[in-house]
């Protein structure tokens, strides 16, 4: 008897991010990616938006695995919200399975959860009966995979993200050889993704004149999963004879997961630990400084304003900032503070241009050359905002392969797209769907709570309470810091931790001027940790100065 197959878009249809997408063959569910997308600014204090998981809530006993195409944020983190509620065995590449661990960690979160299967990029196994293939393909992060899945009606392959690339290194390369060999059987559906950025994803040509001229330190900003670019940085520095830094803890953790999976190898001569950052030779340095979303954003302002916690890291006037990490719609307005702040700081400042220099995606013509090769009998674009699936529909139609408008569909999250031996049909059953916004480690509070206040307050408001005797010219109280709609839980206590460093410290400063008054303390008060609060927040809150004066 032939299969029944469902494919289900949690996620990842007319937007950007949170890719979830559940494949059903008769009662097996595969559910292929599980990430999460940055918020805009309609969210006011949400850190991430999850897809909403009552579906597989409701199907936890059908799940057979989670599939990883690869270790991006986008495909990646919205397991680790979702994966108590609904756990299933995880296959996907070592690197791909490190960076879900390293972003569990991130998130304050338990990793050993997780049953994880290390699969290698280009593999072939078996899952509750059911013949999965991995097929490697080039994206801008080590160990990326296009996956099939077997089926009695033909295989159904999903691209995930990727450029045909020949020339690369070897990590980084699509298995042709691989792809030939899924398209000796019958492709049943093509799953593409719709991005359609051009293969400008090179960022060599864009800093190597910086790395051979620069008259002092070079600072480059990546995000944590733009590792492609973290190899060529350290190509650079090999080419050029000069020592990374790693700029704190986040980026030594990542580069220890490339090296812990055979991804990266520094030479230990064009390496430096941050100790020995003011011994080294400002020609010879190059800090590499990595986040994830819009905190990069606020690290980079930090540093331009030197509120870095790091003293032994300070902006200089002959230092090269290279800012290739670049924003998108949601972190627009952090990107262009980290820019202004760089700029006012005064050392020389390269902003890598987001129009010349984009993430490895499909281009027109490596769609058209998996569809050819593929020869799908059902084409789905997937991954893109509307306009993307219907330019990725459109070429489609217009290659001559027998794609048409009954066999070429445009879902939408929640749509189903049902699959037997009788044809292929698009249609709602009214599968939960929709945004969960993430604060912190919670999942889904925040819309009903949280977001009230801050919808009130805007960024929320923090009162800074402290006595102080103008007389003796002293703090004579403990400082008292309260917080409505702006971030609770643990990052709660650590902006109190910081913020009080910052009131006890400005407030003393300023009654050291004998001219000062108890104007002026709350003035600086106003100043100084409203300021620290943004950089470390990304939020204007209203900052209360109570400085009471003791009588």
């Amino acid at each position: 008897m032939d299969d029944r197959i469902r494919i289900v878009g949690l996620g990842g249809l007319d937007e950007e991010g949170k890719n979830c997408f559940c494949v059903e063959i008769n009662d097996d569910i595969f559910v292929i990616e599980c990430g999460l997308r940055d918020p805009d600014k309609t969210l006011p204090g949400v850190d991430y938006v999850i897809p909403r998981f009552d579906y597989l809530v409701e199907n936890k006993s059908r799940i057979k695995a989670y599939l990883l195409s690869h270790g991006h944020d986008d495909v990646i983190g919205g397991l680790a919200y979702i994966y108590e509620s609904a756990p299933a065995p995880i296959y996907g590449s070592k690197i791909s399975l490190k960076m879900l661990e390293m972003f569990t960690t991130h998130i304050h979160k338990d990793p050993s959860i997780y049953d994880m299967h290390t699969v290698e990029p280009t593999s072939d196994f078996t899952v509750a009966g059911h013949r999965i293939h991995f097929f490697h393909t080039a994206h801008n992060i080590a160990g990326s995979s296009g996956i099939c899945l077997e089926t009695s009606l033909g295989s159904i392959v999903f691209t995930s993200d990727y450029v045909i690339e020949n020339a690369a290194v070897p990590s980084y390369l699509n298995d042709m050889n691989a792809l030939a060999q899924i398209a000796e059987h019958p492709t049943l559906a093509l799953l593409s993704e719709s991005v359609y950025a051009a293969p400008l994803y090179k960022l060599t040509p864009h800093i190597e004149e910086t790395f051979k001229n620069a008259p002092g330190r070079i600072f480059v900003s990546l995000f944590s999963n733009d590792l492609y670019n973290v190899s060529e940085v350290i190509s650079l520095c090999v080419r050029y004879s000069k020592k990374v830094v790693f700029y704190d803890e986040s980026v030594k953790a990542t580069i220890d997961v490339l090296q812990s999976c055979g991804e990266l190898d520094i030479p230990r001569s064009n390496f430096a630990s941050l100790e020995d950052v003011l011994r080294l030779r400002d020609q010879d340095t190059v800090i590499l400084m990595m986040g994830f979303g819009e905190r990069l954003f606020r690290k980079i302002a930090l540093l331009a304003t030197g509120e870095n916690e790091d003293r032994r890291i300070r902006l200089k006037l002959d230092d090269t900032f290279i800012m290739a990490s670049m924003s998108n719609d949601n972190t627009e307005i952090e990107y262009t503070d980290a820019a202004d702040e760089l700029y006012r700081s005064g050392c020389h400042v390269q902003i890598i241009n987001k129009k010349k220099f984009l993430r490895m995606h499909a281009s027109e013509e490596d769609l058209k050359m998996m569809a050819s090769l593929l020869k799908p009998k059902y084409y789905i674009p997937v991954k893109g905002l509307y306009k993307d699936l219907l330019a990725n529909a459109m070429l489609a139609l217009s290659m001559g392969i027998n794609l048409n408008h009954r066999n070429v569909f445009v879902p939408s999250n929640g749509d189903s797209i049902l699959i037997d031996s009788s044809g292929a049909r698009l249609f709602n059953e009214g599968i939960p769907h929709g945004d969960v916004m993430i604060d912190g480690s919670v999942a889904g509070d925040v819309s009903s709570l949280v977001l009230a206040d801050r919808e009130k307050l805007g960024d929320g408001v923090i009162l800074l309470g402290l006595t102080v005797s103008m007389s003796s010219r002293k703090i004579v109280s403990t400082p008292d810091i309260q917080m409505k709609g702006l971030v609770f839980g643990k990052e709660a206590d650590l902006l109190v931790r910081d913020v009080t460093k910052m009131l006890v410290a400005s407030v003393d400063e300023e009654l050291q001027k004998p001219e000062s008054g108890i104007d002026e303390v709350k003035q600086a008060v106003f100043e100084k940790c409203g300021r620290l609060i943004r950089r470390l927040t990304g939020r204007d809150p209203m900052v209360l100065p109570l400085i009471l004066e003791a009588k």
